[in-house]
């Protein structure tokens, strides 16, 4: 059972990960410094709107206009931090007796 609540842990440590690369990635494009137009570039681009943005997406419906800034990713990452400690200290204990 210590397997699967790694692996958990594991896939929500990447997953965050993913978010701050999406992040700055998005920063990148709008300063002009990386060209969407270049097809890897792109690619990448929408790899990571397309495994980023269903979560985000409910976040951002919820928060209210803060005008350019979106602090969706930051949310999205204290709520997983949250999940992995409450995997840690309440699940882990309860199925490991």
């Amino acid at each position: 059972m210590y397997a699967v609540f790694w692996f958990i842990d594991q896939a929500i440590g990447l997953y965050v990960w993913a978010l701050i690369i999406a992040a700055v990635f998005s920063i990148l494009v709008s300063f002009n410094i990386v060209d969407t137009r270049n097809r890897f570039v792109w690619a990448i681009g929408d790899f990571l709107y397309k495994i980023t943005e269903p979560a985000l997406r409910p976040i951002r419906n919820f928060l209210p206009n803060l005008g350019g800034i979106d602090i969706s990713p930051m949310i999205l990452i204290l709520l997983l931090y949250a999940f992995r400690i409450f995997l840690w200290t309440t699940l882990w204990p309860l199925v490991a007796g």
